[in-house]
């Protein structure tokens, strides 16, 4: 069976639902590195009229997922943490990329930079995941 991160992350993303609700697509995996976008629609909008925070969240989130557990090693997400930078519009281009910045036995730091269609930055997220040494794909 093939344990590559695509063919990870294609098997998480199967059984994703929340993720398929957003509209994520995957543009690019590597081992520890993600890169995903999604259209934001109308349903995505709070009570002020702009994006609620907790879309961008979720697309990090995913982004982090993806990133963390592509060698086929299930981790969960430990803490995390978020900086919104600028608002996100009904229409916006979301496109988070996801880069490891520690990959330990039992612990891995990810940082996620979202950005729009314009290329600024609209969120910053940070994820520690916690390795489980179980694993996603099993044989």
């Amino acid at each position: 069976m093939n344990t590559s991160p695509n063919a990870v992350v294609k098997h998480m993303m199967e059984n994703d639902l929340f993720s398929q609700w957003l509209g994520i697509e995957v543009v690019e995996i590597r081992e520890g590195y993600s890169k995903i976008k999604m259209k934001v629609r109308k349903e995505m909008i709070n009570g002020f009229g702009i994006v609620h925070g907790g879309i961008a969240f979720s697309l990090s989130d995913s982004a982090f997922a993806f990133a963390c557990n592509n060698r086929n090693n299930l981790s969960v997400a430990l803490d995390t943490s978020i900086n919104f930078l600028k608002p996100v519009n009904v229409g916006d281009e979301l496109i988070a990329e996801a880069e490891e910045i520690h990959n330990g036995k039992s612990t891995g730091l990810y940082h996620i930079n979202v950005y729009n269609q314009h290329q600024h930055k609209v969120a910053f997220f940070k994820g520690t995941c916690f390795r489980t040494n179980k694993q996603l794909i099993k044989f």
